[in-house]
């Protein structure tokens, strides 16, 4: 191909659904990049917990370092480190996906819970093969995070570009939480991409990623607008759903960093 596509940012969500992590470089395996959305919150019906219902969440913003990750919320900070966990297996749902977690520690969840003004408990999924998600368009089955779905969401600059040109209020790539943006030629282009390497690891792409009301959730303050899905919904449904973005898996593991060429391997359609 003549158009030069490369990594623009990458960035990780340890905990499902709070805030996330830009990065220079992350590692891809299977289950996603290395500490993304290994950990979750539940609540106590083992429930998993999200911006969805708790918009809050988005202002919970974590961090790692030495081993560790630090959360911090208004005033608030607590740390615990990333190898730790309690030995009880709880059994939970991700959608219509069965998962296998454990708890981090009682602290922590105790944390959170202050937090948050109700009973709830930070998780973790230990390995690969805890969680298995079944894709009906290629009939296979992955083995992912804690993530809504697949273990990446890629996107396209130009997909961003195309809709704040519709938007009276710019909005940044952070509502739409991906784990690469990448620069790209013309809107929603990488809804058609197939198979392509970037940097050491190879991708597959699995469908166009659907989107629901967290989009409308602004990060910068925790609350909930009417765009972008308003816009998106004019000229993004297929089959009853507003899409933005795409679904990846990778095919081995590697570190991706920034800047990095996307090459593909024929041709993206």
């Amino acid at each position: 191909m003549s158009a030069s596509y490369s990594v623009k940012e990458i960035y990780i969500y340890p905990i499902k659904s709070l805030a996330g992590i830009s990065c220079q470089n992350a590692l891809a395996e299977e289950m996603g990049f290395e500490n993304d959305r290994r950990w979750m919150l539940i609540d106590s019906e083992n429930q998993f917990i999200t911006q969805r219902e708790h918009r809050i969440l988005s202002q919970f913003y974590p961090q790692i370092s030495d081993g560790k990750i630090s959360i911090v919320f208004q005033e608030h900070k607590h740390e615990f480190s990333i190898k730790e966990h309690l030995d009880d297996p709880v059994k939970v749902n991700v959608w219509d996906d069965k998962s296998e977690v454990v708890e981090v520690n009682h602290s922590t969840s105790k944390w959170f819970s202050e937090r948050l003004g109700f009973e709830c408990k930070l998780v973790k999924i230990i390995k690969s093969g805890d969680r298995k998600h079944e894709s009906s368009r290629l009939k296979e089955i992955f083995n992912v995070s804690l993530a809504d779905g697949y273990p990446y969401l890629m996107i396209g600059s130009q997909s961003l570009d195309f809709l704040n040109e519709k938007l009276a209020d710019k909005i940044t790539i952070l509502r739409f939480r991906p784990n690469i943006l990448i620069s790209s030629q013309t809107p929603h282009e990488e809804d058609d991409f197939t198979t392509f390497k970037i940097g050491e690891v190879e991708f597959k792409n699995v469908k166009p990623c659907g989107r629901c009301i967290m989009v409308n959730n602004d990060p910068e303050n925790g609350k909930l607008k009417k765009e972008p899905l308003k816009t998106l919904s004019k000229y993004r449904v297929v089959d009853n759903s507003v899409l933005f973005g795409t679904n990846i898996v990778s095919l081995n593991s590697g570190v991706i960093s920034v800047g990095d060429e996307i090459v593909f391997r024929n041709s993206i359609l």
